[in-house]
């Protein structure tokens, strides 16, 4: 296949990858309002280890997972990523963001919290089915 460019000058793209947050992201506000609309107790970007982007109740750690950042369909993702700009970099870097998140569910599961983790699309297209989901781990502590 034939390498793709990018569209942008890299001043243009420099700016646009900066603009690109951790926190309060349109992800993460959806998630909230889910929780709060839903009546879950819960803390925004809590301070332990793995830096999830909610602890409901106690001990459960929440992850709004983006499917671009965090690499879900990864076979195809890596195909895409393959064909486009600076693929060793791209997939690299999406590929140590997937081992980290394995990483920091293992570590969490050893100090005793549970992990949930929902993909964008989930939390977009079925919002219902992420409060049902947590709601019924919270029953079952």
């Amino acid at each position: 296949m034939p390498k793709r460019t990018d569209r942008f000058s890299k001043a243009k793209r420099s700016w646009i990858m900066s603009r690109i947050r951790g926190r309060n992201t349109k992800l993460d506000l959806a998630m909230k309002k889910l929780l709060s609309k839903g009546g879950v107790k819960f803390k925004m970007y809590p301070r332990i280890d793995g830096k999830p982007d909610f602890l409901v109740g106690r001990n459960i750690a929440l992850f709004c997972d983006s499917s671009f950042w965090h690499g879900r369909d990864w076979t195809k993702l890596k195909r895409k990523l393959e064909s486009g700009s600076n693929p060793s970099y791209w997939v690299n870097h999406i590929s140590q963001n997937r081992a980290r998140d394995r990483s920091v569910n293992r570590q969490l599961r050893r100090q005793g919290y549970r992990v949930l983790r929902f993909w964008d699309t989930t939390i977009f297209r079925e919002p219902e089915h992420c409060v049902k989901e947590i709601r019924s781990v919270l029953r079952s502590l």
